[in-house]
């Protein structure tokens, strides 16, 4: 039996239970970025692997006697190269930024500090010399065999260098997902094309596209279906075959025409959940195939597309692709606003980024099919149901477009 009504809690928990781990795959650095790691990431060497000239300039041993402050100039250190030895404490060795220190110095004078005649550096009388003064210490960011990344880590360019920097020239990843976005109703209409006064532009499609784009997802089917059951049972069927998870928008409210909950558990996906206790997007539903393959079947009105998307959906998509678990933000009403005694209520705020704990000025629409009211807002809050108003200055979760 599948739930009905059931809070928010219980819907994202209910998805994060049900959702599968994809295929995991190994893949080559190049092909990192937006993947989720599904292996932890050992360290090959210390980080730095020696002690690493900072600055260019001359390097020498700190407690040389400094009377004269004048060394004779050796040798030149280059990046890359093997170290030199430094012979004698009156004397220094040119070094570059990235190279190693040479053995016998403990410390780099850089440039600037310096002047050159004649082959003698001579070092400016106001600076002090100091053990490691401009070098970066050897293991000082990492030991070897040090575990730096662990699965679930989304990876984004620092990481991709990380694990390069560790030794490895491929890493396993989960499988992206691939995705079909799906519109769904009669009276939709592609913008560019002719349209009546009784019909509306299909634009849910594109904003969760763009949405997932956003998050690194890319391998996305758009499709739209009219509202018939046999065409539905048999093009929903097709989709479940070649993709991972569906996201429909559309036909899951209790009309005459809306068939998709019926029609998903014809073609084999078992209901979850059906309808969230929440404002918008209360009659959302949710099954799984027995292969694991996830829908998610969304109202079709635009801020309830959206609000779903941020608050479950994305949060589906992450658990498939192994991801560690979400942390939600957290934000503070810069006014009091009025939630509901029984609902969950998701509203759009503009923040404010000067603060450490963000102001967030409610920004309600006039109801879920309010799309324009969205312009100028950076995300929505989450207000728990509650007979008065949620007063000035609370602090609430807050998820972003």
């Amino acid at each position: 039996m599948f739930l009905s009504n059931i809070s928010v809690d219980a819907a994202h928990s209910a998805i994060i239970q049900h959702v599968r781990p994809l295929t995991v795959i190994s893949t080559p650095l190049r092909t990192l970025n937006g993947r989720v790691l599904a292996q932890s990431i050992v360290m090959e060497r210390d980080q730095p692997p020696f002690d690493r000239v900072t600055m260019d300039g001359i390097a020498l041993c700190s407690d040389a006697n400094v009377d004269s402050r004048q060394f004779r100039i050796t040798g030149t250190q280059a990046a890359g190269a093997a170290p030199l030895m430094l012979n004698a404490k009156d004397h220094c060795i040119e070094v570059m930024t990235g190279a190693q220190l040479p053995i016998g110095c403990d410390c780099v004078v850089p440039v600037e500090r310096i002047h050159i005649d004649h082959g003698m550096a001579k070092i400016d009388d106001d600076l002090s010399l100091t053990p490691y003064l401009n070098v970066h210490r050897r293991g000082s960011d990492s030991s070897k065999d040090d575990e730096i990344l662990r699965p679930g880590t989304h990876m984004s360019a620092a990481e991709v260098a990380v694990i390069a920097s560790a030794g490895y020239s491929e890493a396993r990843v989960y499988l992206t997902p691939r995705i079909a976005v799906i519109s769904t109703g009669d009276e939709l209409v592609e913008p560019g094309s002719p349209i009546e006064a009784w019909q509306i532009r299909r634009s849910n499609t594109y904003a969760l596209i763009s949405a997932l784009n956003k998050y690194g997802f890319s391998n996305i089917t758009d499709a739209h279906l009219r509202d018939d059951p046999v065409s539905l049972r048999t093009k929903l069927s097709a989709m479940l075959e070649q993709h991972d998870v569906l996201i429909l928008s559309g036909g899951v409210s209790a009309g005459k025409f809306d068939h998709i909950p019926k029609v998903l558990n014809e073609i084999g996906v078992t209901t979850i959940f059906h309808k969230i206790l929440q404002r918008p997007g209360k009659p959302m539903w949710f099954g799984i195939r027995d292969d694991g393959k996830a829908i998610y079947a969304l109202p079709g009105n635009p801020v309830s597309i959206l609000v779903c998307f941020y608050r479950y959906v994305l949060n589906g998509l992450r658990q498939a692709m192994g991801a560690t678990k979400f942390q939600v933000e957290h934000a503070r009403l810069t006014d009091a606003i009025k939630s509901h005694d029984q609902l969950t209520c998701f509203v759009p705020v503009k923040l404010n980024n000067s603060q450490a704990i963000l102001p967030a000025t409610p920004h309600p629409t006039r109801g879920s099919g309010d799309f324009v009211s969205l312009l100028g807002t950076d995300g929505f809050v989450q207000l728990p149901a509650s007979s008065a108003p949620i007063p000035s200055g609370t602090i609430v979760p807050l998820y972003r477009w």
